[in-house]
């Protein structure tokens, strides 16, 4: 005897894609306005940023002398200036 689906799952509004649905589909770059579809596959490749490694890291103190004098956060500030050095 074959299983009834159970009627909480069938939804009307959006049923089960047949053989033939599936046959007459097309990718997203082909029916996406090429900005929009840009956008999309730019949001998804973005990788979230690697997290913060706190190391220990003997420096000259005039140089933690000048990123402290140039105010709060200046530990963010030493942080991004290596990332450009480091070509990132």
């Amino acid at each position: 005897m074959a299983q009834r689906p159970d009627p909480y799952l069938i939804d009307d509004d959006n049923p089960e894609w047949t053989e033939a649905d599936f046959a007459a589909a097309r990718p997203a770059r082909e029916v996406l306005h090429p900005e929009l579809y840009a956008k999309l596959v730019a949001g998804m490749a973005a990788a979230p940023a690697p997290a913060p490694v706190s190391v220990t890291l003997p420096l000259d103190p005039r140089i933690v002398d000048r990123f402290k004098q140039s105010g709060p956060d200046w530990q963010d500030r030493i942080a991004e200036t290596l990332k450009k050095a480091a070509g990132f």
